[in-house]
Order: C-alpha cells, then structure tokens, then sequence
C-alpha cells in the first residue's frame, strides 16, 4: 500500500566536527529557530526545579547559542573540569555504594548536585513516570523515553546488568533529564523528516569519572556510537558525551556527508569549554530536497552467502533459516535446484552485513551438512524504513513504513503481531491486517 505526499523532504544536518553534548544540541536547536520559550515552558512541564539560562557566545570567532542547565543554585559543567574541582564529591560511602547500586560510570557533575536522589540515581521507570506526567506531546514523551533506554542499554551491556537494575546517576539527573527531553520536544519542534548526522569527532586523551580514569570515549559511548562513523582530530577532551551519542543513535535515521539540499536555514550551539583555533559548536543546517534528486535512495555494500544442499532434513533447513536470521542476517532464503546425479536439492542464500558474513559462514558449516560457502559483495539500493504503532481494538500492531524522500512509497502491517493478536482474540488474520493498515493509512492522511 501506498501513502502519496507531494511536499519536497525537510532535512536536518548535524555537524558534529566538534563533538556532541546535550547542551550543544539545544543551543543548535534555539540558533536554528525553535523558540527558547518551547524550551522552557518543557523545562517547567518537567517540574524538578530546574531552569533554563539561554544566551549568545563565540566561540574561536564563530557566533553560537549557549544553553546552560540551572538546578538548586548550580550550573552544569563538563564532567572533568567538575572532577578536578570535587577530587571526592561523594565520600567513601557514597562511592561504595554507586558501586553496589548504580551500573552508570558516567558519575559526574550531574550526580552530584545537591539533590539526595541523584546520589542513589534514578530507574528507567522512574523516569519513565517523571516524563509521563509531563505537559508534552506523545511523540516527544515516546523519543525523549527512546534516548533514556538507549543509554540503559548501554550501561546494563557494560556492566552486565539488565536495564531494569541500572540506575542512571549521571543520565538520571535533573540537568540531564532536561537535555534529554528538550532534544525531543525540539527536534519535533523543527518539523523535519529526516536528521541525517556527519561523522563524530570523539577527542582523545582521558577522561576521569566516579568509577575511575576512562580513554576517549567512554565506554558508555562506544556502545552507544556502533555502526556510527567516528574519529578523532587529536584534542585531548572529551568531545562526545554518552548523553550527547544517545541523541545522535535515536533521532539521527543515517550518517554521511552533507545531504543535497537548498539551505533554509542553520544554528550553531555551543558546547562550554572554549579550544584555541577549535570552534567549539555543533551546526545544524535545515533544508529542502531538490526535486531532481527525488529518486535518490540509499547504497549500501551488503555480503551474500550461498550454499548448494541437497542431503539435509527439510525440518533442519527451516531451523538453519531461523538461527541465521537470530543471529543478524538480513534475508534468509531457499530456491528448489535440480544437482549433479539428477538429486534435487535447495539453494540457500543468505543476505547480511559484511561484518557478519564470517559468523554467518561458520553457522552454516555448523548447522546444516554443506561442504563449500560461498561469498560475494554486492552493492544494493534501499529506501529508508522506520516502524510505527497503531492501535487496534484487539491491541497494538506494528507498521513497517517505506518512504523515499518523505514520501511513504510502501507500509505493511507486521506479521507476528497480528498472527499474534489474531490467534488471543479469535479473529481471523486478514481482518487485524486490514484494520491496522486501514488505522495507519488514516493516520497519513490528517
């Protein structure tokens, strides 16, 4: 099914050539031409005493919107610039027991202001809850959650823990939770269809935290930057904060270099340090696509696999299709072939990432009885996909969406959800199908 939208793509560029940090977002956000207001009427929304202070500075010549976050009376500051001034914010105490209870190493400025919870940290459902209650739109509430459990992801992989158990001492809070949310209500605020996002500079040298003395990048955003491009200019700083990679992994849809376009308008936001002959900015640039680039799509460099079998179980093929598929391959597939001796066999070929064609190989020897893999690279087109949710009368169904340039050009329902609600609520298939793409299509067109 198709959604026709005529209306040329919006398109935000992020320019990270000097790092990425919550506040840098913001003040990028204000210079482009989100109102301070929608800012702060969110930070009021929010309601745990913090407040917004908002003003222009330049940075190695360029002119940059600084917003800082302001919570009891203290201004944030850069995790190691606060380290050097507490060398032992917490006691030894208070140290022990971030270590028992808090799975975040990103302790710093933010964890340590003088409110009691930041010290124990906050749950994911806590904050949760604390956006939840907040005056935002929906969608603002569903990203600023998305930021918030893409950092717990993060930290619970680091520290072997689940999400649930990880209490966010840096990310949890107050001017934290701030950048967070006003990224969500302000990007949503610029109306664009897409952030596309340029490679980061993560800086270099060390960077001290409650847990110890870290490289550049911390670990929290090494996690959070995979699949990203990275590198570093050789500053010795902390560039990339995990608040600020966080933004970047759910708002950006793609890196790469900057889009084809007509500039509308841009921002800088300035971060708070100040580098001799650095700006010290993040760009943000809007623009419209040009319509003789309508028909542009994605390329990307994927491997393919294939092996020819013709002496295995059917009942293993269809378990070797879903352990390649569990384990990451893009598209699994099978063609009936007619082999040498006349036996009749089956062609399987297998679609992935070339970093995981290797695994994907030495399932394969593993699991199924073929002697020989082979292996190509292919180059392939791809529209941008994204999902969305509709509600049902039955429940919850999700929409896998295909657009080219803002233009929805596919959707369809998600199989398993609806065989799902089908078979809990005795309905038959193809009527949750047709009612989550008809709520879907009625969606688009409001």
């Amino acid at each position: 099914m198709a959604v026709v939208n005529s209306s040329p793509m919006r398109i935000a560029y992020l320019e990270c050539f000097s790092g990425m940090s919550g506040d840098m977002f913001l003040g990028a956000l204000v210079d482009a031409g989100v109102p301070s207001k929608l800012l702060e009427d969110t930070v009021a929304a929010l309601d745990v005493g913090a407040r917004l202070e908002i003003s222009k500075v330049v940075r190695s010549g360029i002119s940059a919107t600084k917003v800082d976050v302001w919570v009891e009376g203290e201004k944030d500051m850069p995790r190691e610039e606060f380290w050097a001034k507490h060398e032992h914010p917490l006691g030894h105490h208070d140290h022990e027991h971030h270590h028992d209870h808090g799975h975040s190493h990103e302790d710093g400025p933010k964890a340590a202001k003088h409110n009691p919870e930041a010290h124990h940290g906050r749950s994911l459902t806590e904050i949760r809850q604390i956006i939840g209650k907040a005056a935002i739109s929906a969608r603002a509430k569903k990203t600023a959650i998305a930021i918030f459990e893409a950092l717990g992801a993060a930290e619970a992989k680091i520290h072997n823990a689940s999400v649930e158990q990880v209490h966010f001492h840096e990310v949890g809070a107050v001017d934290a939770m701030v950048d967070i949310v006003c990224a969500a209500v302000g990007s949503e605020a610029l109306g664009v269809d897409e952030i596309v996002c340029s490679p980061l500079n993560v800086g270099g040298g060390t960077v001290k935290c409650a847990h110890g003395t870290f490289p550049v990048p911390a670990p929290a955003t090494v996690e959070l930057l995979k699949d990203a491009p990275v590198y570093s200019s050789g500053l010795q700083a902390e560039l990339v904060t995990p608040t600020g990679a966080a933004i970047v992994k759910t708002l950006a849809t793609r890196f790469g270099t900057f889009p084809e376009m007509r500039i509308k308008k841009s921002g800088y936001g300035a971060g708070t340090r100040e580098f001799p002959g650095v700006p010290n900015v993040v760009r943000l640039t809007i623009g419209e696509s040009v319509p003789s680039l309508a028909a542009k799509t994605a390329h990307e460099t994927i491997s393919v696999l294939e092996a020819n079998l013709d002496d295995l179980n059917p009942q293993v093929f269809g378990y070797v299709m879903d352990r390649l598929l569990e384990e990451g391959a893009l598209d699994v597939f099978g063609v009936p072939v007619q082999m040498k001796k006349n036996r009749p066999g089956t062609l399987i070929t297998v679609l992935c990432k070339p970093e995981d064609a290797s695994k994907l190989t030495q399932l394969l020897f593993t699991e199924s009885t073929t002697l020989g893999v082979r292996r190509r690279e292919e180059s392939r087109q791809v529209l941008a996909r994204r999902w969305e949710n509709v509600k049902t009368q039955w429940g919850e169904v999700r929409i896998k969406i295909a657009s080219m340039n803002g233009t929805v050009t596919n959707f369809a329902p998600e199989y398993e959800d609806c065989r799902r609600i089908a078979a809990d609520n005795h309905v038959p298939l193809k009527a949750v199908m047709q009612e989550a793409s008809r709520l879907f299509a009625k969606a688009e067109e409001q």
